[in-house]
């Protein structure tokens, strides 16, 4: 008997879609159909955030209950519309990764089983330097979505100082994601090194409510902020990415005035085209002055004259210079 299949316009193509009603969020119906519908509908803005930038897809075997798994070099049978880039990992190695320029290549990626895109926070044209300076923040056990929104509104202050304008996102989860556009001068170590800056000073003002600690357990109920997440290699949720979770909410973009009065479950694959058509992408236009990471550089070298070093990198990546010992975010996880 033949296998259920279908087509969906995307753009200019048509895209094969196998398994159409396969459910991938139990709880809501969602299918896979849904999903590549979704991404018809949200393609300008998700390729405005996430294309023409190295990307890793996060696929599911079956529904997001299933196993997952990351596809980083083009798997095979991939189209000739979704191209490749070569990207340099921290071990040293070059390989080819995704990129996604047009509509067909995000349903491509649908049919593919991804549910999640994790974007570089560089162009594929110049991968090793970054034009987006990249801000997680984490609420540890005992805090939640709440206690990121002070976190953030300091950090917007602070990176205003520092002479750039942050936007923001929810994670799709209990977290937000702060972005400034800059000028992509300078490799991913010392992107980094800016974060760090930030992150300090950021920890300076609210000692009592955000944490830099890498270990989990002296975190206490504190904001983390993950500055690991700027090294290169590491990704978050792209903009309009959908999220493994049960409610599918999607990594949203708001703007500063909707923070407080919003929360992450307001917005999922159902209702973001929707939100979309009524109020428009508050970060079409965040490219359009980018900024420099000349102060926050300057910061970092402050804190260095001051004995505050180099941060831990995560477990898997080389030994830096002036790292100090190498740990596990977790002692309930230490390695050789």
């Amino acid at each position: 008997m033949a296998s259920e299949a279908t087509t969906i316009q995307a753009g200019d193509r048509e895209v094969r879609i196998s398994s159409p009603s396969r459910v991938l969020w139990q709880e809501l119906g969602i299918t896979k159909l849904d999903l590549a519908t979704y991404f018809v509908e949200v393609s300008v803005p998700f390729l405005r955030a996430n294309g023409d930038r190295p990307v890793s897809l996060q696929r599911f075997s079956g529904g997001i209950d299933g196993e997952q798994f990351f596809s980083k070099n083009p798997p095979k049978g991939t189209p000739d519309y979704v191209r490749a880039v070569p990207v340099t990992y921290p071990s040293g190695r070059s390989h080819p990764q995704l990129v996604l320029d047009e509509p067909a290549g995000i349903v491509w990626a649908a049919q593919m089983n991804t549910v999640v895109f994790h974007p570089w926070a560089s162009k594929a044209g110049d991968p090793d330097n970054p034009d987006q300076l990249r801000i997680d923040l984490d609420p540890q056990p005992g805090t939640g979505f709440a206690e990121t929104i002070p976190a953030a509104l300091e950090l917007r202050s602070l990176l205003a100082e520092a002479g750039l304008t942050a936007f923001i996102k929810t994670s799709g989860n209990r977290g937000l994601h702060v972005f400034a556009p800059i000028e992509p001068t300078h490799e991913f170590l010392d992107v980094r090194h800016a974060v760090i800056a930030a992150a300090r000073e950021l920890e300076r003002r609210m000692p009592d409510k955000v944490t830099t600690n890498w270990w989990k357990e002296e975190r206490g109920e504190k904001m983390f902020v993950d500055y690991n997440q700027a090294n290169r290699d590491r990704t978050m949720a792209g903009a309009y990415s959908p999220r493994a979770l049960p409610t599918a909410t999607v990594s949203a973009p708001i703007e500063w005035d909707e923070l407080e009065s919003v929360k992450p479950t307001d917005f999922t694959i159902l209702t973001m085209p929707g939100r979309l058509a009524s109020t428009g992408d508050p970060w079409e236009h965040m490219h359009d002055t980018p900024g420099t990471i000349d102060t926050l550089l300057s910061w970092w070298e402050r804190d260095l004259e001051n004995g505050l070093g180099e941060l831990v990198f995560p477990p898997d990546f080389p030994k830096m210079p002036g790292e100090p010992p190498r740990v596990q975010p977790s002692r309930a996880k230490k390695t050789d």
